[in-house]
């Protein structure tokens, strides 16, 4: 296995965090009451429990870099997230950044922020 770092993300709920991930192509590879490893393809995402959690007040964030963008983004408009630029939990559609790359910003039950980011073609 290549060396590889992932996100740790906070969770108010396991099995809550589990069921809003799931209908975004995630499944559980490691669940235990302390930690929780969700799985889509190649993307992993790792949740540690804080149930006294604000999500308001959550700064925790991280970027999935992705060849394909819009499955995920069609995934998020399918599971019934609302589109907006405020709210818990929200997904903002895709843009093109300041930084040239297409950026759609998904805020889960949490107050986790999830940058979706397009990968720029090769060459």
């Amino acid at each position: 296995m290549a060396d590889n770092a992932t996100p740790n993300l906070p969770s108010r709920d396991f099995l809550k965090t589990e069921r809003f991930y799931s209908k975004l192509g995630f499944a559980a590879s490691y669940r235990s009451g302390h930690w929780l490893i969700l799985r889509r393809g190649e993307v992993q995402l790792e949740f540690f429990p804080w149930p006294d959690l604000d999500p308001a007040e959550n700064n925790h964030s991280c970027c999935i870099r992705l060849d394909d963008l819009q499955p995920i983004v069609s995934q998020c408009r399918e599971a019934g997230i609302p589109e907006a630029r405020s709210g818990i939990p929200r997904i903002v559609p895709p843009t093109r950044d300041i930084s040239g790359l297409t950026i759609a910003y998904l805020v889960d039950p949490d107050g986790s922020l999830l940058r979706l980011v397009q990968n720029p073609p090769e060459g």
